[in-house]
């Protein structure tokens, strides 16, 4: 679509959470020429991002690793721009001590069906029951003991002590001991209708804004706060330092086997219904 500028407009959709803000900043704040393209951002949760990609919503979007098993026919992925933990992602915690073996017989609230999150769990224990709500409300239900644990993403993984809950596992641990391979949980797509050379010239300017907070990291994270939900600055430091990384600006050879693993292992469990061809803009 041509804007008035006579400039191609490029859609990106990402969650509004402090490290996709992070990434994003060099081109929501217009700091970097995009050579006759316009960047338009839509922020959405993850959930709703994933169900706008089984539609083809946008050009760019954020997306669970777990959600491009169903739309990977009309999206490549791009080879920057992932939240992949290395030794450390989601976190299930309870109000009381619990252990990992007994996950069957408990009633988990997770942050939603298409998150990674969901799917490692599954893959270490498909046998419980769960109900989905909003990732910033789990703390809420385990703490009023409506659910027996709680599956956290996002900044509830660095506080959750704090409000006396315990941790039962982290799942990227759990990954790390079971594969030596970080845990991916969501990466950045691209619709292969763009066509080959477009989809390789926005992959270059997304992989320049991803490098220009890297390089401004004091601004990136100050424009980055506005969306941390009321977190502490430090805080805020922290959980952007986990997942805007070295693996972040590039997956590398450990983050793409990673990626087509955890996608393998879902089919090979029956969670997901068809083997996923991982597909990456080169």
């Amino acid at each position: 679509m041509e804007a008035t500028t006579g400039k191609k407009i490029i859609t990106v959709a990402h969650s509004p959470d402090s490290d996709d803000a992070f990434m994003f900043y060099g081109l929501a704040t217009n700091k970097l020429e995009t050579n006759g393209l316009k960047f338009e951002h839509t922020l959405k949760d993850i959930q709703t991002l994933n169900e706008d990609a089984k539609k083809g919503v946008f050009d760019v979007s954020a997306i669970s690793f777990h959600a491009y098993a169903y739309v990977a026919d009309k999206y490549a992925l791009l080879p920057h721009g992932a939240s992949i933990g290395d030794k450390y992602g989601p976190i299930l915690v309870s109000k009381e001590p619990r252990k990992p073996e007994e996950i069957s017989k408990m009633k988990i609230a997770v942050p939603g069906e298409m998150t990674s999150a969901f799917l490692a769990l599954r893959i270490y224990n498909q046998d419980f029951e769960y109900t989905v709500v909003p990732f910033d409300k789990i703390i809420d239900e385990v703490k009023k003991g409506k659910v027996d644990a709680g599956l956290l993403i996002h900044e509830g993984q660095l506080f959750y002590k704090q409000v006396g809950l315990d941790k039962v596992m982290d799942l990227g641990e759990w990954w790390f001991d079971k594969t030596g391979l970080p845990l991916p949980m969501g990466g950045n797509v691209i619709k292969r209708e763009l066509g080959a050379d477009l989809m390789r010239e926005v992959s270059k300017h997304l992989h320049r804004s991803i490098k220009y907070s890297l390089d401004h990291r004091e601004d990136a994270l100050a424009y980055a706060m506005q969306f941390a939900r009321d977190m502490q600055p430090e805080l805020a430091d922290r959980f952007v330092a986990m997942w805007v990384n070295e693996l972040t600006l590039d997956y590398g050879e450990r983050g793409r086997r990673a990626v087509r693993l955890l996608l393998k292992e879902g089919f090979d469990k029956g969670i997901i219904p068809n083997q996923v061809e991982v597909d990456f803009v080169e």
